[in-house]
């Protein structure tokens, strides 16, 4: 029964996340504000059932408040890297794409529709492994530990990933398409490695809980890797950038998502 207040209380702190959000878009006229909200509201959400499931006295204590470490590790470094891209001037080109236009253009109430209530879903659904490792005992030890390297992983793609693309935006001799370090094995390392952070919190928190648990919360990672490669992430970023001088090639030559050596074509 415990885990039902766990799961309770994600879905009440991924709502009202997306409710401040929501507000804070209309405020400054632009949609990409939610992105900040994304990974600040995972860390929200998971420290809101870590100490539900310490008051219910369930679950193993050790492990639960790893995974909330794990999703604060993840969730802040997301939130203050994006922070001057999401409340800078102007409007994503991926939420106008997405939208058909900017939020004064097309409305509030649509983009609560389609941004808001979507990514607040989004966000209670992949959260999901975090609140049943709040309020159940572990099974299956080793699987942790499995979990947190995949997590470490996954980390360290996004973050040097990210590292990486900064540098490039700063050197004036460089070429038209970032296409080194991680780059050049996938077109998006950030986003593989946000895959990799949620299937390694499902392996901590959901599967070293049970065989019944793991199958009932693997539609977490599968949501956030859908959402990282056709909702709101690469396909959709890919759109725009095909459009600029040299990424045609790029793409031809190296995997969308998942690092691979690059093609010699």
């Amino acid at each position: 029964m415990s885990v039902v207040w766990t799961l309770l209380a994600g879905l009440l702190t991924a709502a009202l996340v997306m409710v401040l959000a929501a507000l804070a878009a209309k405020a400054q006229g632009r949609v990409a504000v939610v992105d900040v909200a994304w990974g600040a509201g995972f860390v929200l959400v998971a420290l809101v059932t870590g100490v539900v499931g310490q008051l219910l006295d369930s679950g193993d204590t050790g492990r639960r408040w790893l995974l909330v470490a794990m999703v604060a590790a993840w969730g802040l470094r997301l939130a203050w890297h994006i922070r001057k891209r999401a409340v800078g001037e102007g409007e994503d080109p991926r939420y106008e794409k997405l939208l058909g236009g900017s939020l004064a253009e097309v409305g509030m109430a649509l983009v609560v529709r389609k941004v808001f209530v979507v990514q607040g879903v989004a966000m209670a659904l992949i959260s999901v492994p975090v609140a049943i490792g709040a309020a159940l005992d572990v099974e299956w030890s080793p699987l942790v530990w499995v979990g947190v390297a995949v997590w470490a992983i996954g980390l360290v793609f996004e973050s040097v990933g990210d590292a990486q693309l900064a540098g490039y935006k700063k050197d004036p001799d460089r070429p038209p398409v970032m296409d080194r370090g991680l780059w050049g094995w996938t077109r998006h390392p950030n986003y593989f490695g946000d895959a990799c952070v949620w299937w390694g919190l499902w392996l901590t928190g959901a599967l070293a809980s049970g065989l019944l648990p793991g199958l009932l919360a693997v539609v977490s990672p599968l949501a956030m890797t859908y959402f990282l490669m056709y909702a709101t992430g690469a396909r959709l970023l890919e759109r725009s950038m095909m459009q600029r001088p040299g990424y045609p090639e790029y793409a031809g030559r190296t995997s969308m998502f998942f690092p691979l050596p690059p093609s010699k074509r």
